[in-house]
């Protein structure tokens, strides 16, 4: 299994998860608070921040019939308008220089969603390390050669895609030249339930693809991408925003910067607890050892007394004989005098 490199860090199997935090519209049309979750995001100890590139007019058109209005059902969005929705929640391309300016300053790699020439251009004036292909945009295979013709990594996430597309998207990432690939389990759902997410799906595309796998969610709190980590997830993509109380096209199922720091740390724990598949006792359990039971003299003894329940039992710590020897034991002499606290050996009887 390959790693990615993702500026500084490399992204990949027995590598520690690489946590994104991504802004969308939750900076709700203000660049400042759009700075503040910068700082936030990188306050929390994430290691990357993502945006999306698009314009309303680059991802749809402005038509108002039904097949442009998301359906009355949805939780978040029902029966809003796309261009509307995207004319909220887009970052203007005017703000990616303070943003990407901010970010590298407070030490996080920042990088893309792009969802059209104009701002694969906009994103490598910037010099992004990475490229992120968003699930909608799995199919759209031309984006995915422009993008992956410019050399750098590309990050895809499979929300809504089978086996067959992502093997098509995997496919055209490669042969465009993309330095590296990392594909994302995603449920494409805003917000997403758990039972949906479907983890044990993510050694199956490590397995089927041969490159790294992590997750894109969009489930509430740090549940389900702590547990990926398990799963072998080693990039985890999750939304964030200063307060869900503010409202905001995502914010329903983005992280607090708090949630964001403790998804930091946890995943990391999540990670170093996986380990090895040896059996027996580890490293930090040799002092634990000491304090198995085994067979003492509990009662001050004389030679020629008999060994009874009542002078020998199965105590802490270790050093005595194991305590499946006290059958053979009990009703037994002791040979000489025995002070209380000392281990059983045969030497005794």
């Amino acid at each position: 299994m390959t790693t990615v490199k993702i500026g500084p860090h490399l992204v990949g199997a027995g590598e520690q998860p690489f946590v994104v935090a991504e802004m969308s519209g939750n900076h709700n049309g203000d660049l400042g608070r759009a700075l503040a979750i910068v700082d936030a995001v990188a306050a929390s100890g994430a290691h990357a921040l993502k945006l999306q590139t698009y314009r309303p007019d680059t991802i749809t058109i402005d038509v108002d019939t039904p097949a442009f209005r998301i359906s009355g059902g949805h939780e978040l969005w029902g029966g809003q308008n796309l261009y509307r929705l995207y004319e909220r929640a887009h970052t203007p391309y005017d703000w990616h220089g303070p943003i990407f300016e901010r970010a590298r300053e407070r030490g996080l790699t920042v990088f893309s969603s792009p969802f059209d020439p104009s701002a694969v251009e906009l994103l490598e004036g910037l010099d992004v390390p990475a490229y992120k292909i968003a699930s909608s945009e799995l199919v759209d295979l031309p984006l995915i050669r422009l993008v992956a013709g410019t050399g750098k990594p590309l990050v895809i996430s499979t929300g809504m895609a089978t086996l067959a597309e992502i093997d098509a998207a995997v496919r055209t990432a490669r042969d465009g030249g993309a330095g590296g690939i990392v594909l994302l389990a995603c449920t494409a759902a805003y917000p997403a339930p758990p039972a949906d997410s479907n983890l044990r799906r993510i050694p199956v595309l490590a397995d089927a693809f041969g490159v790294p796998v992590g997750l894109s969610d969009h489930t509430p709190g740090i549940g389900v991408p702590v547990a990926s980590v398990a799963l072998g997830a080693c990039f985890i993509e999750k939304h964030v925003t200063l307060d869900r109380g503010d409202g905001g096209v995502d914010s329903d199922f983005s992280l607090h910067p708090d949630e964001l720091a403790a998804l930091v740390v946890e995943s990391a724990r999540a990670h170093a607890a996986l380990g090895g598949t040896a059996v027996g006792p580890t490293p930090a359990e040799r002092e634990g050892l000491r304090f198995r039971r085994s067979l003492f003299v509990v009662a001050d003894v004389r030679a020629g007394d008999k060994v009874t329940a009542a002078n020998v039992r199965s105590i802490r710590p270790a050093g005595g004989l194991p305590p499946v020897e006290i059958d053979r034991v009990l009703g037994r002499t002791f040979t000489t005098d025995v002070a209380r606290g000392t281990p059983l050996s045969w030497d005794l009887v």
